[in-house]
C-alpha cells in the first residue's frame, strides 16, 4: 500500500494497523495524519508503548495517558477508582483518535485492559469505546518484555485486537535502504528465506573497519558491554572534562518514569574529541535522533560539535522533554540531547536511523534482535559486523503467518483505496486536506449542534448520541435515506432507528434551506 492510500483510510476514520518494514514511511504517514486530523478539529491523543518512542513522536506513554500505569490486571475496584478521576474521565470522553506507536512492544494483556477501561469510561460496549484506534509498528521488531514467562504476549493475539479488527495498511514503498543489499537481507529475514547469498552479504561486512574520522556507533546486546565501552573510550581521551547535569521539574511519580524513557543521561560528561549521538529531533531540522557527531569545543557555555555527515559545526543547547496532560505541563526534563556514542544497546536503538554502526550479534539471545540492529542502518556500506550467531537471523515464528495475512488483506484494501491528495501549505488556514470525500464543514457543524441539543434533552454525554468521526463521515458522504445512513461507520441499526429521521432532516435542511423571508421592516 502507498503512503497516500494509508492516509486516505486514516482520514476516513478507520481504525488501522499501520505497518511495514523499516524505512517504508510509517513515521511520515503518522505525522501527516496527526497534522491533518488536528487541522480538521479532531482531538488526537499521541502515545507510544515506551518512553523512548513517545519522546520521538512528541507524545506520552500509553501507560501514563490511560491511567493504567504498571498494572498487569484491572480489578473492579481499579475500574471504579479510575472512573472517579474527573481529569481522566474528561480525557477519555473528549478524545476522538488514539494513536499507539511501537505496538510490537505492547503486550496483549495491556491492550485488553485498555479496551476494557475505554469501554467503561465512555459507557459503550463498542471496541475501545468507539474511538478511532491507530496502531503503528512492525511486529518483526523487538516484542514486549514478559517477565517470569517464556511465552510472548503479542498484542495481535489479544481479544482486544480481535474485536477491534483494525484495517491493515502495510506500507510497501522503501525510503531507507532502497536498492541496497542490506534491504535484500532484511526482506529475506521477513520472508524466512535467508540463503547462502544473504549470509555471504553479511559475512562480507564481518571484520571490516571504518576508514573515516568518525567512528560508528557500536551496538551491543547487553548493557554491561555498552557502559564498559563508553567509559573506556572516554577515559582514553586526554584533556579537561565538562559535566552537564539533567534538570527535573514535576512530581517524582511522573518525572521518574519519564526520565527512564529518555536516552539522555542524568549526568553527561564530555571531552573534546568524544563521539556523541543526538537523542532527539531538532525542530529546525539541523539534526535528527540518531545523528552522529564529534565534540570539537567545550570552551563555550554549551558544547560545539561537528556533524559526521555534513561536517557542519554547531552549538548544542539543552533540549526540553515535556509531558503535557489536558493542555497543561505536568513535568519537564532538560538536558543536552546527546549521549556518548561509541556504544548503545540494540534495544535502545529501536526507532533510530543510523548512518553507520559497528554491531556485535555474536551474543544475540532473542529472536528479532539481529533484525532490529540491522534495520537501524540506512545502507550496507555503514554496517561493520563483529560477528553474528544463529539467533541473530531468527524472527519469531508466530509472526510469519500473521504478517502474510496482513499483506494479503492490505493488498485487497489498496485495490479499493484512492490516494489522499494533501495540501502541505500549513500557513494557509483556509486550505484543507482534500480526499476523495471532502468534509462539508457547515453540515458537520449543524450535525454537532443537533447532537448537543439531543444530548442535553436526554441528559447524556454527546458521545452517546454519536462520535465526532461518525458525524464527520456523515458530513463527507451526505446520506439522504436510512439505507445510506446504515453504511456509515458508528451508526448501526439501533442508532439509525432512534436518530436516523432527525439526522436525515438536518441533512435535507442543509441541502435545501428554506427561502429567506424578505420584510419591509428589516
Amino acid at each position: 500500500m502507498r503512503q497516500a492510500q494509508a492516509l486516505a483510510r486514516l482520514m476516513k476514520g478507520d481504525s488501522v494497523f499501520l505497518t511495514g518494514p523499516p524505512g517504508a514511511g510509517k513515521s511520515y504517514v503518522l505525522r501527516e495524519f496527526v497534522r491533518l486530523a488536528r487541522r480538521r478539529g479532531t482531538a488526537v491523543a499521541v502515545t507510544a508503548s515506551t518512553g523512548i518512542a513517545a519522546t520521538q513522536i512528541g507524545g506520552v506513554t500509553i501507560h501514563s495517558w490511560s491511567g493504567i500505569g504498571v498494572r498487569d490486571h484491572l480489578t473492579p475496584n481499579d475500574l471504579a477508582n479510575l472512573s472517579s478521576k474527573d481529569r481522566l474521565v474528561r480525557r477519555y470522553l473528549t478524545t476522538d483518535i488514539l494513536i499507539i506507536d511501537e505496538i510490537s512492544m505492547l503486550s496483549g494483556t495491556f491492550l485488553t485492559m485498555l479496551d476494557q477501561l475505554v469501554r467503561t469510561m465512555r459507557g459503550t460496549d463498542e471496541p475501545f469505546g468507539g474511538l478511532q484506534i491507530v496502531l503503528v509498528g512492525d511486529m518483526f521488531q523487538l516484542p514486549p518484555i514478559n517477565r517470569g514467562s517464556t511465552e510472548i504476549d503479542f498484542a495481535f493475539q489479544s481479544n482486544a485486537w480481535r474485536d477491534l479488527d483494525p484495517l491493515p495498511c502495510y506500507l510497501t514503498e522503501q525510503h531507507r535502504q532502497s536498492g541496497d543489499e542490506l534491504s535484500e537481507v532484511l526482506r529475506a529475514m521477513r520472508d524466512a528465506s535467508i540463503s547462502q547469498q544473504h549470509l555471504a552479504i553479511l559475512n562480507s561486512r564481518v571484520g571490516v573497519r571504518p576508514t573515516d574520522d568518525h567512528e560508528p556507533t557500536q551496538l551491543y546486546s547487553h548493557n554491561v558491554d555498552v557502559d564498559s565501552m563508553n567509559t573506556k573510550r572516554l577515559a582514553r581521551i586526554t584533556g579537561e572534562a565538562r559535566t552537564y547535569v539533567m534538570e527535573l521539574r514535576g512530581p517524582p511519580a511522573i518525572v521518574e518514569p519519564m526520565r527512564r524513557g529518555i536516552l539522555a543521561p542524568d549526568e553527561l560528561t564530555l571531552k573534546v574529541d568524544a563521539e556523541v549521538m543526538f537523542v532527539a529531533n531538532d525542530q529546525n531540522l539541523r539534526y535528527a535522533n540518531g545523528s552522529l557527531a564529534r565534540v570539537v569545543d567545550l570552551s563555550e557555555p554549551w558544547p560545539v560539535v561537528e556533524l559526521a555527515v555534513t561536517s557542519r559545526r554547531m552549538s548544542v543547547e539543552p533540549h526540553s522533554w515535556v509531558l503535557e496532560e489536558d493542555g497543561s505541563k505536568r513535568a519537564e526534563i532538560r538536558q543536552l540531547p546527546l549521549r556518548l556514542a561509541w556504544a548503545i544497546t540494540i534495544h535502545k536503538s529501536q526507532g533510530m536511523s543510523l548512518d553507520a554502526a559497528e554491531i556485535d550479534l555474536s551474543r544475540s539471545f532473542t529472536p528479532g534482535m539481529g533484525y532490529v540492529a540491522l534495520s537501524r542502518l540506512r545502507s550496507l556500506s555503514g554496517l561493520y559486523l563483529r560477528g553474528f550467531n544463529t539467533m541473530a537471523l531468527q524472527l519469531h515464528p508466530e509472526i510469519f503467518d500473521f504478517d502474510l495475512a496482513l499483506r494479503r488483506r492490505s493488498d485487497l484494501l489498496a485495490a479499493e483505496t484512492e490516494d489522499l491528495l494533501v495540501d502541505n501549505d500549513t500557513t494557509n488556514e483556509t486550505a484543507s486536506a482534500v480526499d476523495v470525500d471532502p468534509l462539508d464543514l457547515d453540515l458537520f457543524a449543524q450535525l454537532k449542534a443537533w447532537r448537543r441539543d439531543q444530548a442535553r434533552a436526554e441528559g447524556v454525554p454527546a458521545y452517546v448520541i454519536a462520535h465526532d468521526m461518525t458525524l464527520a463521515e456523515i458530513a463527507m458522504n451526505v446520506p439522504q435515506d436510512s439505507t445510506s445512513l446504515l453504511r456509515i461507520k458508528g451508526m448501526g441499526t439501533t442508532r439509525v432507528a432512534r436518530y436516523g429521521e432527525a439526522i436525515i432532516a438536518v441533512i435535507l435542511h442543509h441541502l435545501n434551506p428554506p427561502p429567506a423571508h424578505n420584510s419591509l421592516f428589516g
